[in-house]
């Protein structure tokens, strides 16, 4: 019997694996991690590095990993996801969580297959440290023992990929393992998502195959093959005939894969069949819901053991705060329905008014989708569906001494609906107004300000009822549901409309007859019927043409159903201990494939969106009983997420006219034009591109891998042309497919490629690569990836560079100087937000628990002077009067949020420098001179260069002398990842500037404009010399190159490095 302690600690306050994971790589929480990476651009750059890679390394000293051991991980990584990609038609591309939780594979496998003693050792200093620090009271980390390490655990939300991670892990593990493996494993809550497991194996080319006692492993995948089974068919000694397996049948060295690990977490015997599976191997889990599980078992032992196997947390409140998946709103009513007394009062008159809302906000997204198609389509939204979902639908219950169910509510609300048209009527009249009657906790209608799409279309309440009844129910008129029996599928009721041909929903529940016979008892009047030519409604309900629009069922919709159509959801019997079922269910509702595919909703994407997209992209959640929606709510505040929406507070920005009447201009491409509509480009030979490719970590990473040693951080090979005789060697079809698909991912459709041209590239342009001669002349099979490794490398570094110079010849001779006023994009962000003010504004997003914060946030967006000329703590900014408009926000990662982002501590700290250098010389070294400073905003709005590669450097500081302007543009960054000057495109930027100015100024008659260009290096000269270019820089070469470190001293003062040209 497990132990519980009488203060239990949550499952957050034990990660203690995670913090010595992220203590590695230089971070103290997991936000900040979170934070500091998730910016970065996805995938990996022309020499096969990951951009994330290069982020990190540019970290320098905090990262405590050797540069060389990173850089073989992320190659291991880049290896295993295209393993996983090669027979997909569309392949994956990783999202930066899911990168950071292969990486912190990578790190744990490597030390725990090659320096497992060792590792033990360090997680054990770190954890007398970590607990050194705590106070006094606090609970402390157990120690580590060897055992503690042969499970791992993911803590993802629904739709962050976990299934992705599980078959990087499985690529992982083998990759590191060296002993036999007699089974692997995959352990499922049910059938369901053991098919869809199968599915999803099969497209990532993995062997598997659902487990059979009687089946022998010696088929096509063998021992590498995965078993899937389900964890309900696990049993100490099988007995009788069932569907069951005992333990005892996986004897030996299992490596597991455990799905929904929550699944036996409270419960002993299930947990116990697992770590009987894997006491001889390893185990790997992955769950939404760990925390939540853990927290209803309150098992204090069993939370520090997951403590120590949590690899990665990325749970769902990282996964909505960056953006991903849909929006949500809960209805928080002040009170539960009191007691019914009679249709049309009391609480079933106020649950009949909550569901007709419901219904209201499910019409409004339906014609949404319908009458916007158009707009919407690059968003992947599927058709709105309505669904109400619970642990059990059978669950019957007594009311004013009737049988009851809330399957029966619903059903009876939409019989009233259809029945009673005057009812509908008055009451969508009422809920349209926000006069529901029903109230929140601060005594506002739960309804008001809602359904503004309806009220702008000028449907009278009577014609929005017939349009539901058409639209929603396919039905010609007002009469009452029928529900039918379909014979040709168990657990299927079919519901229509009187009149209509079609059904219009689905209950989809375990035992029809006993809800069939609560039906006929009922005095509601629903009409009985069978059908016995249907077949199955639910195997269609996906379907793009599916006429059906509401969903009633059981839990088998949290488990195992795989759809993107859920638009609203109604809460049906929740119980209170279903915490980790009902995350589940909320993880699959707020799912959402999002623009481009990218997972997010449209308020986290840069650019403008349709008007009521937010609509389509917000999951409505209601219940059939208010209390339903007071325990829901309660399991997602322990998971960390706040149910009330933010607050959204519009900052209204300050463009200070008198500067804008200085004539200042900018470099822009004028309106309309555009590199890719106005050019057909075919890729051919430049004899003045010039790439190196260094294939030296790749070698390294061979040859380690062979000897089973750790890494180290050791380079082999010399600058050389690949010999012609082993060109023989190279795939030039796949070289060339290869590029072709690199190509449309950079999204150059304007770029043609011929078949011959990739070889002719690589036969005729200096094309240097840093190689062993077991690259460059290879002699084995491992010899020849690497050859063909090198090629995709040499072709995509020369394409970035052909496409980047004609784009920079199309600017040279397109781009103007255009003079700055208030309808420049950076002066313009988020206009139309209130169409009382169209003027720009930050949006400003507060957590409505921060009451106090807003209200200080309030009271200061009334005081203009204050807002707009002082700095304060309650919404942090730096007022520089030179900046073009005021408050310039600095980023409040804690509390608040804002769009456009704030200021980072780099930028904050060269505004801070050039305010305090301005007020120092405005009278001595700039007397006569004027200053102007612009934050430069990011792609779509910003001035920017090389599109491809998307630099918009940070801010644009006009520095004035009489009738001449000189621009800068600056940006502060890390410096660590560009290995050297010749490649550091953006570092580059000020060498061509003064040619780009001068054809500018040629075409805009214009002589009086300089154009020039600084890097600011965040990170510092120590850490930076060693590693940029030869290693061997002083400050004066960098100064030189315009890379300056923001430091000010009577010897070094950057601030006068970047006003030298002036």
């Amino acid at each position: 019997m497990a132990v519980r302690t009488a203060e239990y600690t949550k499952l957050e306050g034990r990660l203690v694996l995670l913090a010595w994971l992220n203590h590695l790589l230089g971070y103290k929480r997991n936000r900040d991690l979170l934070e500091d990476t998730k910016n970065t651009a996805e995938g990996f750059d022309a020499t096969g590095h990951s951009f994330l890679y290069h982020h990190l390394i540019g970290r320098g000293s905090q990262v405590k990993i050797p540069e060389g051991d990173l850089a073989c991980y992320d190659e291991n990584v880049r290896a295993h996801l295209a393993a996983i990609n090669q027979n997909r038609p569309d392949p994956i591309t990783l999202r930066y969580f899911q990168y950071l939780a292969a990486l912190y594979a990578e790190i744990f496998l490597d030390r725990y297959f090659n320096a497992r003693r060792q590792m033990v050792a360090d997680l054990n200093a770190f954890v007398q440290q970590r607990n050194a620090a705590k106070l006094r009271g606090e609970p402390k980390d157990e120690l580590f023992t060897q055992d503690d390490l042969t499970k791992l655990a993911y803590w993802m939300a629904t739709g962050s990929g976990k299934t992705l991670i599980f078959h990087l892990n499985y690529h992982q593990f083998r990759h590191y393992n060296t002993e036999p493996l007699d089974n692997i494993l995959l352990i499922t809550p049910n059938e369901g998502l053991s098919e869809q497991h199968l599915a999803e194996l099969a497209a990532s080319g993995i062997p598997a195959r659902r487990f059979d006692l009687n089946h022998s492993t010696l088929w096509t995948g063998g021992k590498d093959a995965v078993q899937v089974i389900e964890i309900t068919k696990l049993v100490e000694q099988k007995r009788g005939g069932g569907v069951s397996v005992p333990v005892e049948a996986f004897e030996g060295r299992n490596l597991i894969f455990v799905d929904e690990g929550h699944k036996g977490s409270g419960g002993e015997v299930w947990r116990g069949y697992r770590d009987e599976l894997g006491a001889t191997g390893f185990t790997f889990e992955y769950s939404a819901t760990f925390g939540q599980a853990l927290s209803a078992a309150r098992n204090d032992p069993l939370t520090a053991e997951y403590g120590k196997a949590i690899l990665f947390d990325y749970s769902y409140r990282y996964f909505y705060g960056d953006g991903y998946g849909k929006d949500f709103r809960i209805l928080n009513l002040k009170d539960p329905l009191p007691s019914p007394r009679g249709r049309g009062a009391g609480g079933e008159g106020q649950t009949e008014t909550l569901l007709l809302g419901n219904l209201l906000s499910f019409y409004e997204q339906q014609r949404v989708f319908e009458e916007q198609t158009d707009a919407l389509r690059p968003y992947n939204l599927e058709k709105p569906l309505w669904v109400f979902v619970g642990s059990t639908v059978n669950a019957v219950y007594t009311r004013k001494g009737q049988k009851r169910s809330d399957v029966l509510t619903v059903a009876r609300f939409l019989h009233h609906v259809l029945q009673d048209r005057g009812w509908a009527v008055k009451t969508i009249a009422r809920l349209l107004k926000g006069k529901s009657g029903l109230v929140t906790p601060h005594g506002q209608d739960v309804f008001a300000g809602r359904f503004k799409y309806l009220r702008e279309t000028g449907f009278s309440p009577r014609q929005m009822y017939e349009d539901i009844l058409r639209r929603t129910f396919h039905a010609p008129a007002s009469g009452g549901l029928h529900l039918y029996g379909l014979r040709g599928s168990a657990g299927e009721l079919g519901l229509k409309a009187a009149g209509a041909d079609k059904y219009f929903g689905l209950i989809y529940i375990g035992d029809t007859s006993a809800f069939k016979k609560l039906v006929a008892a009922d005095a509601a009047g629903i009409t009985l019927e069978e059908d016995a030519l249907s077949g199955s409604l639910f195997e269609g309900i996906n379907r793009p043409d599916s006429d059906l629009h509401i969903l009633i069922g059981a839990k088998k919709f949290m488990e195992g159903w795989n759809s993107w159509r859920v638009s609203n959801m109604g809460l049906l019997n929740i119980g209170r201990q279903e915490g980790s079922q009902i995350i589940q269910l909320f993880g699959r509702g707020v799912r959402l494939r999002g623009k481009d595919f990218s997972l997010k909703r449209s308020a986290a994407l840069d650019g403008n969106h349709p008007e009521h997209v937010s609509l389509l992209e917000t999951l409505n959640i209601f219940a059939v009983r208010a209390n339903y929606m007071a325990q829901f709510r309660d399991y997602l505040e322990r998971e960390g997420v706040e149910t009330e929406p933010v607050i959204e507070l519009p900052l209204f920005i300050w463009a200070d006219k008198q500067f804008l009447k200085k004539g200042l201009v900018a470099p822009r491409t004028p309106e309309g034009r555009d590199f890719a509509a106005e050019t057909d480009l075919l890729l051919e030979l430049d004899p003045k591109i010039r790439v190196q490719v260094d294939m030296s970590v790749r070698v390294h990473t061979m040859e380690s891998t062979a000897l089973g040693l750790h890494t180290a951080q050791v380079r082999s090979g010399h600058p050389q042309n690949i010999p012609v005789e082993s060109l023989a060697w190279v795939d030039w079809e796949r070289a060339y497919l290869d590029l072709l698909a690199y190509k449309e991912r950079k999204g150059w459709t304007n770029l043609v490629i011929r078949p011959g041209t990739p070889r002719q590239i690589v036969e005729s342009v200096p094309c240097p690569l840093i190689a062993d001669e077991a690259v460059v002349r290879p002699e084995t099979f491992a010899g020849r990836a690497l050859l063909q490794e090198a090629v995709t490398a040499i072709l995509r570094k020369y394409v970035d560079a052909f496409y980047r110079t004609r784009r920079e010849q199309w600017e040279s001779q397109a781009m103007v100087y255009r003079p700055l006023d208030e309808d420049d994009p950076n002066l313009g962000f988020n206009r139309g937000l209130m169409r009382e003010k169209p003027a720009a504004a930050y949006v400003v997003k507060v957590r409505r628990s921060e009451h106090q914060l807003i209200e200080d946030i309030q009271k200061l967006l009334d005081e203009a002077e204050r807002l707009y000329q002082q700095e304060s703590a309650e919404l942090p900014r730096i007022h520089f009067d030179r900046h073009l408009y005021q408050p310039l926000l600095v980023e409040q990662v804690d509390k608040v949020q804002m769009t456009p982002p704030g200021l980072k501590p780099s930028e904050a700290q060269f505004v801070r420098d050039l305010k305090d250098y301005w007020n120092a010389e405005r009278d001595k070294s700039l007397a006569g001179k004027e200053v102007f400073l612009l934050r430069n905003l990011s792609r779509g709005r910003g001035v920017g260069f090389f599109e491809e590669q998307g630099f918009y450097p940070d801010f644009i500081l006009w520095v004035i002398d009489g009738e001449r302007q000189r621009i800068l543009f600056v940006e502060p960054h890390g410096m660590l990842h560009a290995k050297a000057y010749i490649r550091d495109d953006k570092a580059q930027l000020h060498e061509r500037l003064p040619a780009l100015a001068k054809k500018i100024g040629a075409r805009s008659s214009r002589t009086d404009v300089e154009l020039d260009s600084y890097i600011i290096s965040a990170t510092s000269y120590d850490d930076l010399y060693q590693r940029y270019d030869d290693g061997t820089w002083d400050r004066a070469q960098f100064a030189e190159k315009h890379i300056i470190f923001p430091e000010r001293g009577p010897d070094y003062d950057y601030m006068k490095m970047l006003f030298a040209g002036s």
